[in-house]
């Protein structure tokens, strides 16, 4: 499998574990905010870590990491990341998988085949906003509504998390997106960060701490557990 990067340690990607970060290149969205833009588009993909040199590092982490975060990009546009989940299962690691939600079928295939302990799924913004903010105007809607819908039944550990941006969401924006996953467990609003490598800033920005828990207050009579992270 393709791999982008490795970071060696996390206390952040995998909640309430401590692990590693495996990054895939590529993504079929093109998120203006998104802060990974090198991994996103492919005249600026640099896959410079190897399948064997991940496995080799994990075979020296065990005992001492409990999983592994495997993020992008959008991990499911490599149709072989089954096999590569499986090796790492097999070395004894809980697996935690980002997600766009645009792969229902190999979302869902991966859950039952028991490759993925959790699944953090990004929601862009209320499903009439969703084709702005993601970049493609023209989006279908319905594989991210199956994906949404598999979570939501309850049949692996999973988390919702839109990262809010100033000029793409509102309180208004976000209840609407409140509305569409509500019943979550999990919902977290995150901050934008300007990483320096965005791939169209041009309009955006980021709320202030206090903003972003006005926004959060908004969406709580919906999803009551809703947090805010990265203030």
């Amino acid at each position: 499998m393709q791999i982008a990067g490795l970071q060696k340690l996390t206390l952040l990607d995998y909640p309430g574990h401590v692990a590693c970060t495996v990054f895939t290149p590529g993504c079929n969205f093109r998120c203006p905010f998104c802060h990974n833009a090198p991994l996103v588009l492919p005249e600026r993909l640099g896959c410079d870590t190897t399948e064997e040199e991940v496995l080799s590092f994990l075979k020296k982490r065990v005992g001492v990491l409990d999983g592994v975060a495997i993020t992008g990009g959008e991990p499911l546009l490599h149709r072989d990341i089954g096999a590569f989940l499986e090796k790492v299962r097999a070395l004894g690691f809980k697996v935690k998988l980002d997600t766009n939600g645009s792969f229902p079928d190999h979302l869902i295939s991966l859950v039952r085949s028991g490759l993925v302990d959790r699944v953090a799924m990004d929601i862009k913004n209320a499903p009439a906003l969703y084709g702005r903010t993601v970049g493609i105007e023209s989006f279908d809607l319905a594989p991210v509504e199956r994906s949404k819908d598999f979570l939501l039944s309850g049949e692996v550990e999973y988390e919702f998390r839109t990262t809010v941006v100033r000029g793409l969401h509102t309180a208004e924006s976000l209840i609407g997106a409140a509305k569409w996953i509500e019943g979550a467990k999990e919902y977290y609003l995150q901050q934008f960060k300007d990483s320096g490598d965005i791939i169209a800033l041009e309009g955006l920005g980021a709320f202030g701490e206090k903003e972003m828990h006005e926004l959060a207050d908004a969406v709580r009579p919906i999803i009551p557990s809703v947090e805010v992270r990265g203030v």
